[in-house]
């Protein structure tokens, strides 16, 4: 079942080198500006903080009475079982890791992320296209490739990349978590025999997409070192920045009062 339905995904997505080029280039055209409403999302390694500064971000907006929607990644509800029986039986390769994320992440833009930007939310993203092409280039898969795959997502609003040293992040997941789990760690990779040294091996790979795209994709980077507080007073700033010419729709206004008095 797992191999018929990863066989589909592939067919679906195969494309000529000339496409994926266009593809690229359709992502960039594109513009969460279109829409109504606008579109925020997070990046970073694993332990960088990230998580915690947009829950912070989602209450502050919340509290200035906008309509707020937020989403996390590889969470469909269609995927989710495909997903779980390939990773326990160790089935995925790099490429159809890729694929089934990917499908996860589609099934969550259709019917989540673009339909709320239609209709005028703030929707917030933790993770968005960014980690999909940072982790699937750290397992060996051409990242033009796995670009031409997630090109039908419009750009976001702004990517903010909350970047701590690979020594704090990863002291911060192993510090927290009893254990690490096979394909977090990188185990399919054959990076390390020890669990503990794959990760740090994987998450380092992770770490230098990321970097890459700084320049490459205009993540905005915040120090994810400094205090909460501070990342989270630099947060809004650049939020509070890019929300100047938001406007709430009339029919929506209801849903932000009710969120401002449940505070």
């Amino acid at each position: 079942m797992i191999r018929k339905f990863m066989e589909g995904v592939i067919d679906k997505f195969r494309k000529s080198e000339s496409e994926v080029v266009n593809m690229q280039s359709d992502f960039d055209n594109q513009s969460s500006q279109n829409y109504k409403g606008r579109l925020f999302v997070v990046e970073g390694c694993d332990g960088s903080g990230k998580s915690t500064q947009l829950h912070l971000l989602r209450r502050y907006l919340e509290g200035k009475g906008y309509p707020v929607y937020f989403t996390t990644w590889n969470s469909s509800e269609l995927v989710k079982n495909a997903t779980k029986i390939a990773k326990k039986k160790n089935l995925l390769t790099p490429t159809t890791f890729c694929l089934i994320h990917a499908s996860d992440f589609a099934d969550r833009y259709e019917k989540q992320i673009l339909p709320h930007l239609k209709a005028g939310y703030i929707v917030l993203a933790d993770r968005y296209i960014y980690t999909a092409w940072a982790r699937d280039a750290a397992r060996g898969v051409e990242i033009d490739w796995v670009k031409n795959i997630y090109s039908f997502a419009i750009k976001p609003t702004a990517a903010f990349y909350f970047r701590a040293p690979l020594e704090i992040s990863i002291d911060r997941i192993l510090s927290g978590r009893p254990q690490l789990k096979f394909h977090e760690a990188g185990m399919d990779l054959k990076l390390s025999n020890n669990i503990e040294e794959s990760f740090k091996i994987f998450q380092g790979l992770i770490k230098d997409q990321y970097d890459s795209m700084i320049e490459n994709e205009g993540l905005i980077v915040i120090d994810a070192t400094l205090k909460i507080e501070e990342q989270q007073r630099l947060f809004r700033k650049y939020i509070d920045e890019f929300l100047k010419d938001y406007t709430v729709p009339e029919y929506l206004s209801i849903i932000g009062k009710e969120n401002t008095s449940q505070l």
